[in-house]
């Protein structure tokens, strides 16, 4: 048998992944690139979509793209979702004010209601992953949202301190030591124990959620020309140096720190694993330069499977039917292969003399 028809069986045999999807802001490009991305049925045989939200706002946004092959199934509970099919859980029943390309209180709030429903059902087991797709910070706060976006919100409710926010295309990774916070904040935000635990949080997920054995892991600097020997700031040789030196003690491969400007536009980036950046825009920049199209948004160091498309809600060419889906669609298998992952590296790792020693007592418990 060739090497691809036994991938094909594989495939073929592997259960789908239950994967929730909430709908992001509706007045943006939200639902429209959800129901681009499921438009293929090929996704459906390798997960079971589950979207929260309702299927009158699903219908506007398929009737203003004029979308004929999109399909979809109304079910109350998650649990009640079919494979092979787009499910969406009635969420709201009401029929939505829906102002396309408006940032309003309307699209915040009903944001915030797909995101409540989505993660409930994520604790309580009834999906596998979740997908998120794109909120406006402005909006969804207005209608109660305490936090500074979906990394911070997720880390509250898994009862992680401090999430590491992850931007991921193929094989480039790029990381936050800080992530939403003014400029004018960053340099007092770092600290010498700030870096050295996004630096094993990376290097945990790096093993855990993307099978890499010895991850090298590249760090930015601060400061232009990465302080140029304390010419331009003193935070690499104050702060960065010293927390790369006994993140390596600690057996974290981390080198650095390079000039953030010229790491992305050489061929350093292909010697890592990943790349720690010390603030949002300067990981961001660069990222989004080399990997806009399909680049995603992975909140690593939680329990849970978070991924989100690198965008925002584009309320610019909302209902326009012009937004790509390839950012949620590469979300959308990225957070399978990590939830996949998971599953592989807890079987290799589990001890298999307590395995043993598992079957052996329970052997026993059935000769009895």
């Amino acid at each position: 048998m060739d090497r691809r028809k036994h991938r094909e069986i594989v495939k073929s045999e592997r259960e789908p992944i239950r994967v929730g999807i909430s709908m992001g802001d509706i007045n943006g490009i939200g639902p429209e690139i959800i129901i681009k991305a499921f438009s293929d049925v090929n996704m459906l045989a390798e997960c079971t979509p589950i979207i929260y939200g309702s299927t009158k706002t699903i219908a506007f946004h398929k009737k203003t793209i004029n979308d004929e092959e999109f399909n979809y199934h109304r079910i109350e509970d998650a649990s009640k979702a079919q494979q092979g099919k787009v499910n969406i859980v009635a969420v709201w029943q009401e029929i939505v004010d829906i102002k396309l390309g408006e940032a309003n209180a309307t699209g915040g709030t009903y944001a915030l209601k797909s995101l409540e429903a989505a993660t409930k059902d994520l604790a309580s087991g009834k999906i596998d992953v979740l997908v998120t797709a794109p909120i406006s910070k402005d909006t969804i706060q207005q209608a109660g949202f305490e936090f500074q976006g979906h990394t911070e919100y997720l880390a509250d409710m898994s009862g992680v301190d401090d999430a590491l926010m992850m931007m991921v295309a193929g094989n480039l990774r790029v990381a936050l030591v800080t992530s939403h916070i003014p400029l004018n904040e960053v340099a007092t935000a770092i600290t010498k124990d700030k870096i050295i635990a996004k630096l094993k949080q990376f290097d945990a997920s790096l093993r855990k959620d993307f099978g890499i054995i010895k991850p090298r892991i590249a760090v930015l600097g601060l400061n232009p020309h990465a302080g140029e020997h304390g010419k331009l700031g003193t935070e690499e040789s104050d702060v960065i140096i010293p927390a790369i030196q006994l993140a390596n003690k600690d057996g974290v491969l981390s080198f650095g720190p390079y000039p953030a400007d010229g790491f992305f536009g050489s061929r350093m980036i292909a010697e890592f694993d990943g790349i720690l950046s010390m603030y949002h825009d300067q990981g961001l920049t660069g990222f989004k330069t080399i990997a806009f199209e399909d680049g995603v948004n992975y909140t690593a160091g939680l329990p849970i499977v978070r991924t989100s498309p690198d965008h925002g809600t584009a309320f610019d060419i909302a209902g326009k039917g012009i937004a790509s889906e390839q950012s949620i669609r590469s979300a959308i298998y990225l957070a399978m292969d990590i939830y996949r992952m998971r599953q592989f590296v807890k079987e290799i790792t589990t001890n298999p003399l307590q395995n043993m020693s598992e079957r052996r007592a329970d052997s026993g418990e059935r000769e009895r």
